[in-house]
């Protein structure tokens, strides 16, 4: 039952773990070596890629999607995709994808001549099921050394803790006022029947001798 226990937790703890690092706003830097516009067909990973924009056909199977494209300073790709979210989720309530485009065409580098972007993105980059993280703003730095401190992230998770704690804090008040009481009432209860019962088995039995 220990083993159960800790495995739910452990498997919980995971899921709220992967909900947070899908969801929660990431940057890296990098320099964009390409945008274009790709025609997409949608899978099994359709979860992984907003919802239709407007003019387009909800049930869609396919669509012109924004890609961006980058070199990381380890000379790694990474492509961005580059969606609204509109007002769905994650809510990000972007609504400047063509703009956004813009700007990373203009701030296409070579290697030669680099200039350093930190892209905030949401999302995994996975070559498997074709996921891309999806783009939602870009600000020049100074050089792939320049240090990003991800301080809405540490806000929304202290504060998500806080939250948490509190919750668990009162169920545990609440447990102690209310509910222990009567499971140790229910206890004697059934302690005292048992008693009785027995009682009355010991006479059946006596009187039967």
């Amino acid at each position: 039952m220990t083993y159960l226990k800790w495995t739910i937790r452990i498997l919980l703890l995971a899921i709220i773990g992967g909900f947070l690092h899908y969801n929660l706003p990431d940057r890296d830097i990098a320099r964009i070596v390409n945008t274009e516009v790709r025609r997409v067909d949608f899978g099994s990973n359709s979860i992984f890629w907003q919802n239709a924009g407007a003019g387009d056909a909800v049930s869609a199977v396919n669509r012109d999607v924004f890609f961006i494209e980058t070199i990381q300073p380890n000379g790694k790709p990474l492509v961005f995709r580059n969606e609204d979210t509109g007002w769905g989720w994650p809510p990000y309530f972007k609504f400047d994808t063509a703009d956004l485009q813009t700007q990373s065409r203009n701030l296409i580098s070579t290697e030669a001549d680099p200039v350093w972007v930190a892209v905030r993105h949401y999302g995994w980059r996975n070559q498997f099921f074709s996921i891309f993280p999806n783009a939602t703003s870009i600000q020049i730095v100074a050089g792939p050394a320049d240090r990003l401190i991800p301080w809405f992230n540490l806000v929304f998770i202290t504060i998500l803790i806080v939250i948490f704690a509190t919750i668990w804090r009162l169920w545990l008040n609440f447990r102690r006022a209310r509910i222990d009481p009567r499971l140790e009432d229910m206890g004697e209860g059934i302690d005292a029947a048992q008693g009785r019962m027995g009682s009355f088995f010991d006479r059946l039995v006596g009187k039967k001798k």
